[in-house]
C-alpha cells in the first residue's frame, strides 16, 4: 500500500466529523528569558533529549553542574549557552531558574527531586523517577507540601513522534475504545557502561527502570487512572558475569477500566540490528488497531516513527519523522508558569512509577 503523506491523513469520517488530525511541529511556548532552567546530575545521556525538548520549546538554560567537570566540558559542547555552576547550590538558590533538569544515577533521582522542590522548584527528572516505594511516598508528601512539580522523561512517548501521533488517533476516535496494549522495549547492552548500571541497589531492577516507559504508555493508550500487576517476571539469560543485572523481564497489567497490558523488556538487542533496539507498540481497539515501529522498520526502512493503522476505513502506513514534533515540552512550560497540568498530571507520573516499582518487588525470577 502506497504511503500516505501527514498532511492526506484521511480515513474517512463518523456523522461527518473527521477523525484522524493533521499533525503540525509545535512552535515556542515563550520568549527567551521568560522560562529559565538549569541541569545537573549528567549520569545518564537522556539529560541532552530533556534539555533540547525545553530548549526547542522556548525555555531559557541558564546553569549545568556536575561534580565531574568532564561531563560538564562536554555537556556544553552541545549547549554552549548554559554556564558552568560551581555547586547545585548556585541553582537552588537563583531565584530566575523555574525548573531543574535532571538525569542522576536512579537510586539518586528521588532524593534529588525531593531537595529541588524544598528549593522552591519544578523537577524534570529522567526515567525511572524512583527505585523505591519509600522514594516515591517521600516525593508525594513533598509535592503536596510545596506545590512543586516532580514530572518525569518518559521519552519512548513524549518524545517519539509516532507515539504522540498514535495518542491523537485514539483520542480521535480512529480504532474506538482501547482494550488492550502490548510493547516491546529491547535495547542493546553494549560497551563502556558505568558501574551503576549493574547494581541493582542503583538501577534498580529492569522492570523498573525500562519497563516505566511501557507502564506509562499502557497508562495512557489506554486511558487508565489506575491498574493492578497480574504478574511478572524478570531474569538473566545472557549476562552471568553481571549477577545483578537482569536482562529480560515481562509483565502484565489490568487497568481500572478493564483494558489489558503486556510488555517486554530486554537487554538483548542482536549486534545485526540497524538501531540499538526494535521497539513497537501495538494497540488494540474496540474499532481497530494502531502498531507503532518506533525506531526502525526491519529489513525495509532503517527511519523510525511509521505508524500502521488498520480500522473500518482500511489499512494505513504513515511515515510522521520529522512532522509531528514533541508538545509535550511546550506544555511542561506552560504547566510550570500557569501552574496547570495538560502535559502530564502528577498522578499520572506518579502511578506509572508505582506500578513499575510493585512489578519489579513481586516479579518471578525465571532463570538463576
Amino acid at each position: 500500500m502506497a504511503e500516505q503523506p501527514l498532511s492526506s491523513a484521511t480515513f474517512g469520517s463518523r456523522d461527518g466529523q473527521r477523525y484522524a488530525p493533521v499533525s503540525h511541529k509545535p512552535e515556542p511556548v515563550c520568549r527567551p528569558g521568560e522560562f529559565v532552567f538549569a541541569a545537573t546530575a549528567l549520569d545518564h545521556g537522556h539529560i541532552y533529549g530533556q534539555c533540547n525538548g525545553l530548549v526547542e520549546a522556548g525555555a531559557t538554560l541558564k546553569w549545568v553542574y556536575d561534580p565531574d567537570p568532564a561531563k560538564v566540558e562536554t555537556f556544553r559542547r552541545t549547549f554552549p549557552q548554559a554556564q558552568a555552576a560551581p555547586s547545585l547550590e548556585t541553582i537552588l538558590e537563583d531565584a530566575e531558574v523555574r525548573l531543574v533538569a535532571a538525569a542522576a544515577v536512579p537510586s539518586e533521582r528521588g532524593p534529588l527531586g525531593v531537595r529541588v522542590m524544598d528549593s522552591g522548584k519544578d523537577y524534570f527528572t529522567d526515567k525511572t523517577p524512583f527505585t523505591t516505594l519509600d522514594q516515591l511516598e517521600a516525593a508525594r508528601d513533598k509535592v503536596r507540601e510545596t506545590g512543586r512539580k516532580y514530572m518525569v522523561y518518559y521519552s519512548e512517548r513524549l518524545h517519539v513522534e509516532s507515539a504522540v501521533y498514535a495518542g491523537r488517533l485514539i483520542q480521535e476516535g480512529a480504532i474506538g475504545r482501547v482494550v488492550q496494549v502490548m510493547g516491546t522495549g529491547p535495547h542493546r547492552l553494549g560497551t563502556g557502561r558505568p558501574d551503576w548500571f549493574f547494581r541493582k541497589e542503583k538501577y534498580g531492577g529492569i522492570l523498573c527502570d525500562i519497563g516505566s516507559h511501557q507502564i506509562e504508555q499502557f497508562l495512557y493508550f489506554a486511558g487508565c487512572r489506575d491498574a493492578r500487576v497480574a504478574h511478572s517476571k524478570v531474569g538473566n539469560y545472557r549476562s552471568p558475569e553481571f549477577p545483578e543485572l537482569e536482562d529480560f523481564g515481562d509483565a502484565t497489567l489490568i487497568g481500572d477500566n478493564g483494558a489489558t497490558g503486556y510488555f517486554r523488556v530486554d537487554w538483548l538487542t542482536p549486534d545485526g540490528l540497524g538501531t540499538w533496539g526494535d521497539g513497537r507498540t501495538v494497540i488494540l481497539g474496540t474499532d481497530g488497531y494502531i502498531e507503532l515501529r518506533k525506531y526502525i522498520d526491519v529489513a525495509r526502512e532503517r527511519t523510525g516513527n511509521h505508524v500502521y493503522l488498520v480500522n473500518h476505513e482500511g489499512e494505513r502506513h504513515f511515515a510522521v519523522d520529522g512532522q509531528v514534533g514533541y508538545p509535550f515540552f511546550g506544555e511542561l512550560i506552560l504547566d510550570c508558569l500557569h501552574r496547570t497540568e495538560n502535559a502530564m498530571t502528577q498522578a499520572h507520573a506518579f502511578k506509572a512509577a508505582e506500578l513499575c516499582l510493585i512489578a519489579q518487588r513481586d516479579a518471578v525470577r525465571v532463570t538463576g
